[in-house]
């Protein structure tokens, strides 16, 4: 059974966010109107998949296990995003860049804030999420290991130091996959596509007014917020991360060729 893509909420009653709420793009406060169209289509029916993916990807199809919250908390959710990058050079050069990390992930990432932890981690700050009259300041510590013996990258979850208590859990299991690939032109005889596997686990202790409302509709809620927040970091990291690479490098991408992002 092959897995259904999940296309984007409409833009008209989403995206509209920043401006109805006053906030930045790094903040993702959902107004009823848009829970209501969010709803629509992400969790609008009984059959739907939770899993959201680019429209050209088709991946493993299998059913997602039931994901239980961490303990101390009262409910999880869930989201696969499967995403692809490519970049107009050789896989080496591309490992070199991506191993250097400091330099391109902090200014790639905003307008989230991302503040070192370590040599290897970041604190990344998503911004306030929110829905039904509750949010979250959500902030996650990511580890970008090194490449294994395979040339894969992975990012994990890691603790914030000396961040208090912030009433939720984040599992963050990421996975970058290299694989160069050859081109039919002089000046770029090959290129190298990623791609970016997220399985991302959030559990959340609600208050007692958030608890009053339907299992299923709070887990629908929750599914989908987190499924459309997943999608703007990401698709805004890697963009951003594209341009980065081609700039630093000083690589023109031709007319002719269209690059995923």
């Amino acid at each position: 059974m092959q897995q259904e893509s999940m296309r984007s909420p409409d833009d008209s009653s989403l995206e509209s966010n920043s401006e109805t709420n006053g906030d930045s793009d790094s903040e993702f406060l959902l107004t009823p109107a848009q829970e209501a169209a969010m709803l629509s289509e992400y969790g609008g029916s009984d059959d739907s998949q939770d899993n959201l993916m680019d429209e050209d990807d088709q991946g493993d199809t299998s059913a997602e296990p039931v994901h239980k919250p961490s303990e101390g908390y009262s409910n999880a959710f869930f989201n696969h995003y499967v995403g692809h990058m490519d970049l107009l050079a050789d896989q080496q050069t591309v490992m070199k860049y991506l191993d250097a990390h400091q330099g391109w992930f902090r200014r790639c990432a905003n307008p989230f804030k991302a503040d070192p932890i370590g040599e290897t981690g970041y604190a990344m700050g998503v911004g306030k999420v929110g829905a039904m009259g509750f949010q979250v300041d959500a902030r996650v510590g990511l580890n970008l290991l090194p490449p294994d013996e395979n040339f894969v990258y992975r990012i994990t979850t890691i603790p914030i130091p000396e961040q208090p208590p912030q009433g939720y859990h984040v599992d963050f299991q990421a996975e970058m996959r290299l694989q160069e690939q050859p081109l039919e032109l002089a000046e770029n005889p090959v290129m190298t596509s990623i791609q970016w596997d997220l399985r991302l686990t959030v559990s959340l202790q609600f208050p007692a007014f958030i608890q009053k409302i339907s299992r299923d509709m709070l887990q629908k809620t929750g599914d989908s917020v987190l499924g459309f927040v997943v999608q703007k970091v990401s698709k805004s990291l890697t963009a951003k991360v594209q341009d980065d690479f081609h700039k630093t490098h000083n690589i023109k991408v031709p007319k002719q060729i269209k690059l995923r992002r």
